[in-house]
């Protein structure tokens, strides 16, 4: 057989395979359009009876996660806090949403178990009330790098205020985590500095001692004292070249500890500063309250129910019926013939 012999066979038999089904369909018509018209009616009943939900959505853009108090206390910051936040904070924001505090905190002030007719002493009613509120409240990344949380109800208003609830509540967890961990940090910075200016304290009380004795400015007034000595020595008042002398004996039994009380004096005072701008910053973090989202659109109440959506529901029961129906009455056909020709007993 050749190639185009081949290829028109097959046409014929694909031709013949459309007609015995056309004939198929045409033979049972009668049934397939009771069964559809039954599933018609059983799924139109069932989609009534389905409770009615409606759907509210917040959306909102992430803020970037700087230090407030680094922002206020340097003079030029590469930060803003009107900056919009990447997909790293975007994703921040998302981890808040579905943290257990403000699962908690929904299902707390709205009383959810009742809603949604949960028996809170019965086994294994917190699986169910999970459950219930993954299947109801939900929030996911758009394409824009904005977040929405999606929540659905019964009621229009609930829906209404649980969506801008969550979305308060971001605000709230987020200080939360940020003043706590600024918190740790303060007190830290905190002990560190009063420790600094203790110290600070007793270097100053001893160079004030020093200067009870009469030393100022060791180098200054030891190479004044020596060039007074030399003139002395020069002009022949030994006389006063050796009090100078003894002056400068005396003085150089405070030079060591003057040069070493300067040394960490100056030391003391560069640290000083560095820990003073540290827990200023810290304490301003400790009490600040910045919002961790900027809000596109504030949740609405629906006026049009979003959930069943009764039309789809009836046909895509029809449409699984009849394909049901079809493979069903084909395998009774087959039996039939097969047992009709003696090929099945």
């Amino acid at each position: 057989m050749t190639k185009k012999e081949k290829h028109k066979a097959e046409e014929e038999e694909s031709a013949l395979n459309s007609a015995n089904l056309l004939v198929f369909l045409f033979n049972w018509r009668k049934e397939l359009f009771i069964i559809c018209a039954a599933a018609a009616i059983f799924s139109s009943i069932a989609a009534l009876v389905i409770q009615e939900k409606y759907l509210s959505s917040v959306v909102m853009f992430p803020t970037s996660t700087n230090s407030f108090g680094q922002i206020l206390t340097e003079e030029t910051s590469k930060e803003n806090l009107l900056e919009f936040g990447e997909k790293e904070e975007g994703e921040r924001l998302l981890q808040i949403i579905n943290s257990d505090e403000i699962r908690a905190r929904i299902i707390g002030k709205y009383n959810l178990y009742k809603h949604y007719d949960i028996d809170q002493t019965s086994a294994g009613a917190n699986a169910k009330i999970q459950k219930e509120y993954d299947s109801n409240i939900s929030s996911q990344m758009t394409r824009f790098g904005s977040v929405r949380v999606d929540v659905m109800d019964v009621s229009p208003d609930t829906a209404m205020f649980i969506a801008n609830d969550i979305a308060n509540l971001i605000d709230t967890v987020s200080n939360r985590l940020r003043n706590d961990r600024a918190l740790v940090a303060f007190h830290y910075a905190e002990a560190e500095y009063i420790n600094l200016l203790s110290e600070i304290a007793v270097l100053e009380d001893s160079m004030a001692s020093l200067r009870s004795v009469g030393v100022f400015d060791y180098i200054t007034q030891i190479e004044g004292l020596n060039e007074q000595y030399a003139t002395s020595i020069a002009s022949g008042q030994t006389g006063r070249a050796e009090d100078l002398r003894q002056q400068m004996v005396e003085l150089s039994q405070y030079g060591n500890t003057y040069s070493k009380l300067e040394t960490l004096i100056e030391s003391s005072y560069e640290r000083e500063a560095t820990l003073k701008k540290r827990y200023e910053l810290l304490k301003i973090d400790v009490n600040s309250k910045l919002s961790a989202k900027f809000t596109v659109n504030n949740a609405q109440k629906a006026d049009k129910k979003s959930y069943p959506v009764r039309w789809l529901i009836v046909v895509m029961s029809v449409a699984s019926v009849f394909v049901f129906s079809i493979v069903a009455l084909l395998i009774f056909e087959n039996i039939r013939k097969l047992k009709s020709e003696g090929r099945l007993g």
